[in-house]
């Protein structure tokens, strides 16, 4: 029997967040090899958690520090577990370490929070050069739990070269897996609003994530006004789910600068719009806004961030812009000129198609699970730094989470 723990950070929310969305795309590749799976998080679900139990998956809430856990693991008797980044690896691999040793652990990053920071830090320090900050806490943090695993899942190239270049991690510990998506026939896109049809800009994001905030507030602040100008009878949306009142502070009405906050079904979002404004300033992985810009025929402006890892050579479906006046140009440019919509359009059906196929990286991923589950001890003999920190078993950690348990149970 097949059995797969998943030992996620939250629930998914693929109505809310990218991230959620790929837990999905992966839990599917599962679902398709026959694997039973059971899903475990510390976090309270809500009314945008995706119901899994629809799937035919078992689900558990599970306390931190707490040996509830080891107990539950030896009931599921996993034959592979998957972290949902590396800070459930941090509070629980050494559980899975200690109770299902044979267990092959697999890592999926999401992003790498390191990159995230690292470039979070520059743009603060007004800095061009991410790398003068990108050896800090979370990378020695992150890099660490890549190596505890046996298997790593990035959904960058741009993030798996720099792993492999700045750091020198071995390959084989390292899985491409971007968004896994279908084939797009360019037909679809024409059952979708036209030009004509559509109006207004938007951008959409979820506020619980950082670089989305500073995305909007650089939209309202630097770029929204030159737009405006040009253009003054076009309408900003803004979506996204976890709103903050500083997020819907920023609504101007006169502006016409629009807070609309979640949305159950985002395709309505898109096809309505006529462009996509993603000005990303700081951040990491690939931009879940950018994907459905390209699935739903919405043509985007966005910077080398947003677009960083995602289009492998190709045209983009727009523009790539970091300077707020070029930008605001850009944007305006692709919202009167009907054949270079259309166009960039065609652009994002081809990016859709050549770079994210779920047949090809499903079976690539597939086949390197296959390959590690079946020769898991060599795998590790192979992987020295994780033997040494597998050794060491996180004490740190371990003997905190021990401390804190006992701790409770005098409360």
């Amino acid at each position: 029997m097949k059995n797969l723990l998943i030992i996620g950070f939250v629930w998914p929310e693929p109505s809310s967040t990218a991230a959620g969305k790929r837990m999905l795309q992966i839990i599917e590749l599962f679902l398709e090899e026959n694997y039973n799976i059971t899903f475990v998080s510390t976090a309270t679900k809500n009314k945008t958690s995706f119901p899994l139990e629809n799937l035919g998956i078992t689900t558990f809430n599970i306390e931190l520090n707490n040996n509830s856990f080891d107990e539950l693991i030896l009931q599921v008797n996993p034959s592979i577990v998957l972290f949902d980044r590396y800070l459930t690896e941090e509070q629980f691999g050494w559980r899975i370490l200690e109770n299902c040793p044979k267990a092959l652990k697999i890592l999926d990053t999401e992003d790498l929070h390191f990159l995230r920071y690292a470039r979070k830090t520059a743009l603060k320090k007004n800095s061009t050069n991410f790398k003068e900050f990108i050896r800090n806490d979370i990378t020695l943090r992150e890099l660490a739990s890549i190596y505890r695993c046996d298997l790593t899942l990035i959904i960058s190239q741009f993030e798996l070269d720099l792993l492999i270049e700045e750091f020198n991690l071995d390959t084989s510990l390292l899985c491409y897996l971007p968004f896994l998506l279908n084939s797009i026939e360019h037909k679809k896109m024409h059952i979708y609003p036209s030009f004509n049809e559509r109006a207004h800009f938007m951008t959409i994001g979820n506020f619980r994530h950082e670089p989305n905030y500073n995305a909007v507030l650089n939209l309202k602040n630097n770029i929204w006004p030159l737009i405006k100008n040009k253009l003054p009878k076009a309408e900003m949306h803004v979506y996204g789910a976890y709103a903050s009142e500083k997020v819907y502070q920023l609504q101007n009405v006169k502006d016409h600068f629009f807070i609309k906050g979640w949305i159950e079904n985002s395709e309505e979002a898109y096809i309505n719009s006529r462009i996509c404004l993603a000005p990303i300033q700081f951040g990491a992985g690939l931009k879940g806004k950018l994907i459905e810009s390209m699935q739903f025929g919405t043509p985007n402006i966005t910077t080398t961030i947003g677009a960083e890892g995602m289009f492998n050579g190709l045209n983009w479906n727009g523009f790539i812009e970091n300077d707020a006046e070029k930008f605001a140009d850009k944007a305006i440019e692709l919202y009167e000129n009907q054949k270079i919509w259309l166009q960039s359009q065609e652009n994002g059906v081809n990016i859709i198609n050549n770079c994210f196929s779920k047949e090809k990286y499903g079976l690539l991923f597939s086949e390197n699970v296959n390959f590690i589950l079946n020769h898991l001890e060599k795998h590790r003999q192979n992987n020295f730094i994780g033997l040494m920190l597998s050794h060491h078993k996180m004490k740190s950690t371990k003997y905190l989470s021990k401390w804190i348990e006992e701790k409770n149970k005098n409360l």
